[in-house]
């Protein structure tokens, strides 16, 4: 089927309408009729082409939410009418050892990614900037009632992408956790970690947000330009979760860090980070990073905010309006996550 779409051509062509085919829908695979799309800084990053080659012409999008239209007939988990959400993978081999302990995220073969990746018919797959998707059940989210439609779609990337450090690296109480960045997914991360009972800290380059910060459930708020922040901050964190693409002096960071304290990267600038491992040395600290989550832990992390009541401060924009919106999002110009209405497509 041809459904319409937003792609781009090239690196430096702004994405413009056109039409994607999608594959009819096999035995195990889901037809979804896309209601919301978020803009992930990720998406800009790849239609540019900063982090490698790019099957152009393309159409990006790994937040994405929208309602069952079709099943398969092998279906089992997901039936017509049922609010569903797509993130950032749509397959993997299923059976290398990481797959196998539901981690499919760091498939041993590749997974496959929801835009820019070979899928398992030979085609490049095209993502949620459009009209309707096809996926396998088996990647496939449930997303529940009680998280707002317009505000979904973000968990599927932002969500995932720091509940998965803040889960396998426990946050919780007794856990003092800073928070590098409060954009798209510092803000996120902020809600997210405070919901699991750490303190939280925000590290920002300014103050400007810090309202925003605290009303999100941050406890204390720093401006990293102000040269005594990071002398009154050594030895303070468990952990760091760093969401910015951009490159930092690790060292300041890595030295807030207290005993086993651990930095964690889930933002990803095009640069190569430099780290001096005599900063590692003390306090025992590590240096690592975090890709998105498993679906398994992403169903988690869904159902975790639904209980919690937690949800993306979105901006919401029609299709027409996606290149301006990139632009902002490169000028930290958003409160907090940009997402498509899908209907403007039509």
């Amino acid at each position: 089927m041809h459904v319409n779409a937003y792609a781009a051509s090239s690196a430096t062509s702004p994405l413009e309408p056109t039409t994607i085919e999608r594959r009819a829908v096999g035995p195990a695979d889901v037809l979804i009729d896309i209601a919301y799309a978020g803009i992930c800084h990720s998406d800009i990053h790849t239609i540019r082409g900063e982090w490698g080659e790019v099957p152009y012409p393309l159409t990006v999008g790994h937040e994405i939410v929208g309602t069952v239209a079709e099943v398969g007939a092998d279906v089992t988990k997901y039936s017509v009418g049922d609010r569903v959400g797509v993130g950032c993978m749509v397959n993997s081999c299923r059976e290398c050892e990481n797959c196998r302990a539901g981690e499919e995220q760091y498939c041993l073969n590749g997974n496959v990614g929801t835009y820019g990746a070979l899928d398992r018919d030979g085609t490049v797959t095209q993502g949620g900037y459009s009209q309707k998707i096809v996926v396998d059940q088996d990647f496939v989210l449930c997303v529940p009632e009680s998280i707002p439609y317009e505000k979904a779609a973000p968990l599927l990337c932002a969500g995932i992408t720091t509940y998965s450090p803040l889960n396998h690296w426990n946050a919780g109480p007794g856990k003092k956790v800073a928070i590098v960045g409060l954009g798209g997914l510092g803000h996120m991360a902020v809600k997210i970690a405070h919901a699991m009972g750490a303190e939280v800290t925000v590290l920002s380059q300014t103050l400007s947000k810090k309202d925003d910060g605290l009303a999100m459930g941050a406890d204390h708020y720093y401006a990293t330009s102000d040269p005594e922040t990071f002398d009154k901050l050594k030895n303070t964190f468990d952990l760091i979760v760093n969401t910015v693409s951009a490159p930092l002096d690790l060292k300041q960071y890595l030295g807030t860090l207290t005993l086993d304290g651990t930095m964690v990267n889930v933002g990803a600038p095009p640069e190569p980070l430099p780290i001096q491992v005599f900063t590692l040395f003390s306090n025992r600290r590590s240096f690592a990073g975090s890709s998105i989550g498993g679906i398994r832990e992403t169903q988690e992390m869904l159902d975790f905010c639904a209980e919690k009541g937690i949800a993306p401060e979105v901006e919401l924009i029609s299709a027409e309006q996606i290149n301006e919106a990139y632009e902002r999002v490169l000028a930290s110009d958003v409160r907090y996550r940009f997402v498509i209405d899908a209907a403007t497509l039509a």
